[in-house]
């Protein structure tokens, strides 16, 4: 069987909705999620934001910032998350062994991480909203900003997350393989967060295709190198 998938297949798309059910039916079985992500990101805003003090004006600047920081570190948890649970009950030989096509396993992770994500983002929102009353002037580049720059968060932890699982340093490799990565989706969603949150939404458009451009990119590498990287 080739390492390259072939993710244009309809079966393919049916493996891939497969390992997305089986990843949040694990999810909503352990809580992760819910005990682990939420009350991470929850304890980083309220320590960052008595750190920074009352002052409206200073909240205001610095609450995009502090919500994407807070969706960068659980995104690198959750996507440890995924690959850990396959690991611990030799699962992730299985799919390895599996007559599969690997790019709907990437796929699959990716999309579970996604929808991982987007909770925590809504319930991080209503926080950061509460807390620093941080005024929405143009909702839909906003839900744009994050729907874009979660999947490309999504994308690079479910890449690198299998390579992390079969290096001996696991825990060490895996935040030097994400974090200089997703960079720009870090700059480019701070931005976009920022410039809508203000409404100026022409301007978070430019930063809104940057992230579209990620996606892209890391989406497609993914489909293509995935396979390769399980084997490994």
């Amino acid at each position: 069987m080739s390492a390259v998938a072939s993710p244009g297949r309809p079966g393919s798309f049916r493996q891939a909705a497969a390992i997305l059910a089986k990843d949040l039916r694990i999810e909503v079985r352990g809580r992760h999620a819910a005990g682990t992500l939420l009350p991470f990101a929850a304890t980083l805003l309220i320590a960052f934001g008595f750190a920074f003090g009352p002052g409206r004006e200073v909240l205001e600047r610095t609450a995009p910032g502090l919500l994407w920081m807070a969706v960068l570190f659980s995104a690198v948890m959750a996507s440890r998350r995924a690959y850990q649970t396959e690991t611990e009950d030799g699962a992730l030989e299985g799919l390895l062994l599996a007559p599969i096509d690997k790019a709907a396993v990437f796929l699959g992770k990716a999309a579970a991480v996604t929808v991982e994500l987007l909770a925590l983002v809504v319930a991080v929102l209503v926080m950061v909203v509460a807390l620093f009353d941080l005024s929405i002037g143009s909702p839909l580049p906003l839900v744009a900003a994050f729907a874009l720059g979660v999947v490309g968060l999504a994308a690079v932890g479910s890449l690198f997350g299998v390579v992390a699982e079969s290096a001996r340093t696991r825990e060490a490799v895996f935040p030097m393989l994400v974090l200089p990565l997703v960079t720009p989706v870090l700059i480019a969603g701070v931005r976009a967060t920022d410039l809508a949150a203000a409404g100026r939404t022409s301007e978070a458009a430019q930063w809104l295709g940057l992230l579209l451009a990620f996606d892209v990119v890391f989406l497609s590498i993914g489909v293509l190198v995935f396979g390769y990287l399980m084997e490994d």
